[in-house]
């Protein structure tokens, strides 16, 4: 597949929110044929179910190698959007690496640092289920940004269920971002820090992301993380 998104303001989103939402990326008929996914076991790794961890409740598949074509195609033709703005946060923030343009590139580097295990996934919400404010880090080697796809239709799946993220800003409160998606949409984000101008320099602030309650119905996830696992 070949992907055209509208990127309309996801750089200044980006720079002056953390996150940046991309309408439409994937059609109803693709939406439903993910969520078709999630019941079975061999495409996926491993299980989750967040109460056992204290992630909140609610639950996700980690996707094995091979991942599914639509899975692959998002993650390598997602990945050059978004190179651009990590390495300029990367520079504004005094950090040192820079990520190369083409993802397996990128992923030649993560598995020779031992980040062998793929990170998309597949996340599943019931009435009453949330997910706790987090970071998706899983080893040195990380992507600044992850993008997040809404499958199921708000009113007609699922009611309740937000995307929310905040910024932990240096002796300063936090702020909140409520992201409204429709079925298909994606929300791009920072993983962990992102810069931030200030009147004289930048600085770093720290990015959480979680989903509020489900207050009825099933909500399901599409997650995009660029590098993997150890």
């Amino acid at each position: 597949m070949t992907l055209q998104p509208s990127t309309d303001n996801l750089v200044s989103d980006l720079n002056r929110f953390g996150c940046a939402t991309l309408k439409g990326l994937l059609s109803p008929a693709e939406c439903t044929a993910l969520s078709s996914i999630y019941p079975g076991s061999d495409a996926f790794r491993s299980h989750i179910h967040m109460a056992r961890h204290g992630f909140g409740k609610g639950e996700y598949k980690y996707f094995s190698y091979p991942l599914p074509q639509l899975v692959q195609d998002l993650r390598t033709q997602l990945y050059p959007l978004l190179v651009p703005v990590a390495n300029a946060w990367n520079a504004r923030m005094g950090l040192d690496s820079r990520f190369p343009t083409d993802h397996a590139d990128y992923l030649k580097a993560c598995h020779a640092a031992g980040q062998l295990r793929p990170t998309p996934l597949l996340l599943q919400y019931g009435t009453g289920d949330f997910n706790c404010l987090h970071q998706d880090v899983y080893g040195e080697l990380l992507f600044p940004l992850q993008v997040a796809v809404l499958l199921s239709q708000p009113g007609a799946d699922f009611e309740g269920g937000e995307f929310v993220l905040t910024e932990q800003r240096p002796r300063m409160q936090s702020r909140a971002e409520v992201v409204t998606l429709n079925q298909g949409d994606a929300v791009v984000f920072a993983v962990r820090d992102r810069p931030v101008a200030g009147t004289k320099r930048d600085y770093r602030v720290k990015m959480r992301h979680g989903v509020s309650r489900i207050k009825s119905g099933t909500r399901h996830t599409l997650g995009i993380i660029f590098h993997d696992a150890q």
